[in-house]
């Protein structure tokens, strides 16, 4: 039997998973485990979530549970992939100890994702930057390599933290010999999806993402309050789809016949944005009905969600020891075997 690529892929449980989650890299991973070409693991990145919520273990903690519903609501099948938490996994902690003797402080701080990320939080650390933050490219090594993920799909905003894990890689096995193995990213098709305020990110922090879980008066109450075209002032006046978010949307959910109708319609000032923005929020809410309905079934047994999260993360857990022995090997470690 030919041997399944490993992949290695996860979220920080620090909300619900949005639309924009989905189109980036949740559908990706779907595809990718049903290929029946790869062996995927997802991690549950509470560890990693606390280096900028250290102050709100309970955010952190009660959203584990929210994201392996978002998981299992989309077709994540635990038979499939083995979806583990971060925390659970010791060994993910002692390879982040032995990796930042290989990193220097300044190779950190010059890390493209890492400043852009810091950037955004500057409001978190008021000019104070923490050790864990800092160190958040060494510890997602950690979380690669424990698994020997040979493969990580990410957007390419998140490729200078894989090239972060290469490095690491290559100077472990420079010191210790071959012991680990390098990652190759697999870059998602999807672009980012923009916010419904325009904004490049959708987040929970700017309130302009839509969830999976949302019921249908949340989306329809959110789409209603989408950014059309401001130089749009009366219902007959010719818009421009183009910097009109409803459109942007229309795009991303709506079949492409009626794509090219509604870009004809509010050019000619035929089509209202009040009607148009309705029935955008339906065909949304047509296209998540399937989430929610599977989300519904896993509200109602959470003893299945921690069923999920123990035996995958025990799963998980065996490759971890496997990785250490070599790691401790390679490095003098294995005292007493």
């Amino acid at each position: 039997m030919e041997k399944k690529i490993r992949i290695l892929t996860g979220d920080r449980p620090t909300g619900k998973l949005h639309i924009g989650h989905y189109l980036g890299s949740l559908k990706n991973r779907v595809d990718l485990q049903n290929s029946g070409k790869y062996d995927q693991y997802i991690e549950i990145a509470d560890v990693q979530a606390l280096t900028d919520n250290f102050e709100n273990p309970e955010k952190v903690r009660n959203n584990v549970r929210e994201v392996v519903k978002d998981y299992l609501s989309i077709g994540i099948d635990p038979n499939k992939t083995t979806i583990f938490l971060q925390s659970m996994i010791p060994e993910i902690a002692e390879l982040t100890v032995f990796y930042s003797n290989l990193v220097t402080i300044s190779r950190l701080e010059r890390n493209p994702t890492v400043k852009s990320e810091l950037a955004q939080k500057k409001d978190v650390f008021k000019g104070s930057i923490t050790y864990g933050f800092l160190g958040y490219p060494v510890s997602q090594a950690a979380d690669i390599t424990c698994f020997e993920g040979e493969i990580v799909p990410v957007g390419d905003d998140q490729e200078p933290m894989i090239e972060q894990c290469r490095e690491i890689v290559r100077k472990f096995n420079s010191i210790y010999g071959e012991t680990l193995v390098e990652p190759k990213t697999y870059l998602s098709k999807a672009t980012r999806v923009k916010g419904l305020d325009g904004n490049d990110k959708m987040g929970k922090s700017l309130g302009n993402a839509i969830y999976l879980s949302d019921t249908p008066d949340d989306i329809r109450k959110k789409v209603m309050q989408a950014v059309t075209d401001p130089g749009r002032i009366k219902k007959d006046d010719p818009g421009n789809p183009d910097i009109c978010m409803v459109y942007y949307y229309h795009k991303l959910f709506t079949n492409e016949e009626k794509v090219k109708e509604i870009n004809s319609e509010c050019k000619e000032g035929k089509r209202g944005c009040v009607s148009c923005k309705k029935e955008l929020a339906e065909t949304i809410i047509e296209y998540l009905k399937p989430f929610r309905e599977k989300r519904a079934y896993y509200d109602e047994h959470p003893e299945e969600i921690d069923k999920i999260i123990k035996e995958g993360t025990e799963r998980a857990r065996i490759v971890a020891r496997e990785t250490m022995k070599k790691v401790k090997k390679a490095m003098k470690l294995d005292y007493f075997e």
